[in-house]
């Protein structure tokens, strides 16, 4: 019996990106897809039973990735041959278009409320953002019409695009069960440090959370990127960066190496239009590793944080805050470790991968079916 061949395609995240590779494309592997993924990486490999084709080291200029870029993934999408293609980026809309007049099932998967995010695009001039971002909303609302299913990483964004096409599925980023789960440490190498894992930037509280580590005066581990050197420059200006320990990249057995020295997990994004209906995965790494967290209070996150009793919530624009957060998580190591205790049920009992890559099954099975 012939396998039904799926594709994957991305110029923009990494080749083992964990919603991507290690949720979607490995769960439609073990459901028994020939499962493809177009991605900018240096090699082709296998790995996880997932065919990785690669189409060069993602460098050069966003407009390059944006011309040339696409259109040698679209001639490589071409060669895969798949009958069902699931895309990643915004800036791919146009080939999912193309796709879908080759004849092909397309899918597009939402990870961001794009026209809000536009909003706060530091590499777009202020006075062109709202035109920007109300052009991407009509195309992506052309685009979701014609396409065969939509995928989304929260309810919110699910709600607006299941107005416009029926096969739109709400699949949420959720953490897999005992990828970043250690036996807890309670021991003085964890004790005066708190961490954030990812890319960091003004509005995800790079800078506030520098000066509640040097409040606290506790270490601050950093793993991940800047999204732009404007911020990094900045960030290591501050007096505070004495406090940080800045790790770099991180693969997944060394994030769950940080999570477990740590006391504690930041998620403190500001106010922006995309995150306060967003659910960062770090907020549910955090949970899924046993560790307490720190984040926004918006109302979805204490809906989740203080309706499961497994951090503190804090106004992001306050280090003093997170500093106190910071302190109760110190004075009180029994109650920190009951909050992480709390935070490791939620994510077994509601807030794990499983059910979410059966929703993904279920959606191919039907578009492939029709």
């Amino acid at each position: 019996m012939k396998l039904n061949k799926v594709c994957h395609l991305s110029t923009v995240h990494a080749p083992k990106d964990t919603r991507i590779f290690s949720k979607e494309c490995v769960t439609l592997h073990e459901a028994g897809y020939e499962t493809h993924f177009v991605v900018a990486a240096q090699e082709d490999f296998i790995e996880k039973g997932v065919s990785v084709h690669a189409l060069g080291r993602r460098n050069g200029s966003r407009l390059g990735r944006m011309t040339a870029g696409l259109l040698r993934l679209y001639r490589e999408a071409l060669n895969v041959d798949a009958d069902l293609y699931h895309f990643h980026d915004p800036e791919l809309l146009l080939v999912g278009l193309l796709l879908k007049r080759k004849g092909k099932r397309v899918v597009y998967d939402v990870h961001e409320d794009v026209p809000r995010q536009i909003l706060t695009k530091s590499y777009i001039a202020p006075i062109f953002r709202k035109g920007i971002a109300f052009l991407m909303e009509k195309l992506e609302h052309y685009a979701a019409k014609r396409f065969d299913g939509i995928v989304t990483a929260t309810p919110f964004i699910n709600k607006r695009f299941l107005a416009l096409n029926a096969n739109s599925v709400n699949v949420n980023n959720y953490p897999i069960l005992n990828e970043l789960s250690l036996q807890r440490q309670r021991t003085s190498r964890k004790a005066s440090a708190v961490c954030f894992v990812g890319v960091m930037n003004e509005i995800r509280g790079i800078f506030q959370m520098i000066r509640a580590a040097e409040l606290a005066d506790v270490k601050l581990l950093l793993g991940g990127t800047f999204s732009n050197e404007g911020d990094r420059a900045k960030a290591v200006r501050l007096s505070g960066w004495s406090h940080v320990v800045d790790l770099g990249f991180l693969d997944r057995p060394q994030v769950a190496e940080v999570l477990d020295q740590s006391a504690a997990g930041f998620v403190v994004y500001h106010a922006a239009p995309n995150h306060i209906h967003a659910q960062p995965n770090k907020l549910f790494e955090y949970m899924s590793s046993g560790l307490p967290v720190i984040a926004s209070h918006f109302p979805l996150w204490r809906e989740i944080v203080e309706g499961n009793d497994c951090g503190i919530c804090v106004d992001p624009l306050d280090p003093e805050a997170m500093a106190k957060a910071i302190w109760f998580f110190l004075d009180h190591p029994d109650e920190a470790a009951r909050m992480g205790e709390n935070g490791r049920r939620a994510i077994e009992e509601k807030y794990n991968w499983r059910p979410e890559g059966d929703k993904l099954v279920a959606l191919y099975e039907r578009l492939l079916q029709e």
